[in-house]
């Protein structure tokens, strides 16, 4: 008992190194892009509910934000490569804000036009886009890691929007507005966090 409590206190002492913003994954600039974007639900969530809310709408809204989207995170990003980083009170504010609205219109099943998704779209791609970019810095393999993450934005919501179009029963689609409605929770206790003093 004693030999595997040492053992397992040595295992637990042993870790790497963690790093702040652009982990490194060993494999390529592509590949951090990627793997940050998958290890970042700040970045991760409002872009898969985006993807569900315009699937919900049809394959119109779908197309639109499937090319929107990844298009105005690209230029977020690269405008971000210069920029000064932003205070990460702001951050979870918004962020906050991005679950609420986009959850809060999933789960309503809202019927907005064509042109309100494709400007929503624009708006989270741009912002989420700028955060991204300002937390690498300006160099060539920021650039690249940059054009990893928006592949992984285009798949994920090329895959959350073809999955939720084909859906006609209404139970299924009453399962993804549920969905919404954990991702607007999640902005509600995201934002009592932030009022309290978190």
């Amino acid at each position: 008992m004693r030999l595997a409590i040492v053992g397992g206190s040595a295992i637990a002492l042993m870790g790497a190194s963690a790093e702040a913003h652009l982990s490194s994954s060993g494999m390529g600039p592509i590949y951090d892009g990627l793997m940050h974007f998958l290890m970042s639900p700040e970045d991760l969530v409002p872009a898969l509910a985006l993807g569900l809310f315009a699937g919900l709408r049809g394959p119109a809204h779908s197309r639109r934000v499937l090319f929107v989207l990844p298009s105005m995170w690209l230029l977020g990003s690269l405008v971000g490569l210069h920029a000064a980083a932003i205070s990460g009170s702001a951050i979870t504010s918004v962020s906050a804000i991005w679950f609420l609205l986009i959850g809060g219109l999933v789960v309503a099943d809202a019927k907005l036009s064509i042109g309100l998704t494709t400007a929503l779209a624009g708006a989270v791609g741009l912002y989420h886009g700028y955060l991204n970019g300002t937390g690498m810095g300006a160099s060539v393999t920021a650039a690249v890691t940059v054009f990893g993450l928006v592949s992984s934005v285009f798949v994920l919501v090329a895959l959350a929007a073809a999955f939720a179009v084909q859906l006609q029963q209404h139970r299924a689609r009453i399962a993804i507005r549920v969905v919404g409605s954990w991702v607007a929770a999640s902005g509600m206790l995201l934002l009592g966090w932030i009022i309290r003093g978190g």
